[in-house]
């Protein structure tokens, strides 16, 4: 019989090193809080400083252990070193959770090249390079773990103008399933997590209007948006050795809303 500690020890990330790009949004201040409390000293990443400082600081004074670090998902090379750099200081790089995105609304028809093109680039392209600049450091390592915030309308099309935003996001979950492929063979994990609609600041007056809150939520089996975090319990799942075995995978965090459709 293995010890009763040996279980416990599955969720254990002392000692690891993650960076949760995005780390000030509403998902990704969730994501560094669960990371930082079962251990991991968390990198808050972010284009602005000022906002993943705060989220640093709270977990710091919470008893945590975080720092803040620009990064800038639309600079490639800004993304390379800042992984680099992280390594250096931190004396490597165990985990990334990606929480960059993005979004506009339009018709398909009459959706601009210029939207196109800053929807895919900080979904997709960004999300790609991300996790390459990532990967670089942990390769020599043998090991590391990857996160990818995706979506349900990775999967779902909308009656609404969500074509660069859904064409991203299923462009993501494939470059999840390829990447879990080629970076086996070093000791690399990459799965992504697909939420449906879920509750942050930047859609709150959408939440407090009933004529858009009540139908989304009929139409989601369990009878509830998500939370910030239920998605930051699957990243640490995802994060932790319990999830070793675990790669290549799109987890739907959606109530039961992709079981229905």
């Amino acid at each position: 019989m293995k010890s009763l500690g040996s279980y416990r020890n599955l969720y254990k990330l002392e000692s690891k090193v993650a960076v949760v790009a995005g780390g000030a949004g509403g998902i990704g201040r969730a994501v560094c809080e669960g990371l930082a409390a079962f251990g991991a000293n968390v990198a808050v990443a972010g284009v602005h400083l000022d906002r993943v400082s705060a989220v640093a600081d709270e977990i710091n004074a919470a008893g945590g252990c975080a720092w803040a670090i620009k990064l800038d998902a639309r600079d490639v090379s800004q993304m390379q070193q800042a992984m680099a750099d992280v390594a250096a200081r931190a004396g490597g790089l165990d985990i990334l959770v990606n929480c960059v995105g993005t979004h506009h609304e339009a018709p398909a028809e009459d959706f601009d090249e210029e939207d196109w093109d800053r929807v895919v680039d900080l979904n997709l392209k960004a999300a790609f390079f991300l996790s390459q600049a990532t990967a670089r450091v942990q390769i020599p390592r043998q090991g590391g773990k990857h996160i990818h915030i995706t979506s349900v309308r990775s999967l779902l099309g909308i009656r609404r103008g969500y074509i660069a935003y859904c064409s991203s996001k299923g462009g993501m979950n494939l470059m999840v399933k390829q990447l879990a492929t080629e970076w086996a063979r070093y000791g690399i994990t990459v799965n992504g997590i697909a939420p449906t609609f879920t509750r942050t600041e930047l859609v709150k007056d959408y939440l407090e209007d009933p004529e858009f809150y009540n139908p989304l939520v009929a139409r989601i089996p369990l009878g509830r948006i998500c939370e910030p975090e239920d998605l930051a319990a699957l990243a640490i799942y995802l994060a932790a050795p319990a999830s070793d075995f675990i790669t290549g995978q799109i987890i739907f965090a959606d109530g039961g809303v992709t079981a229905t459709q």
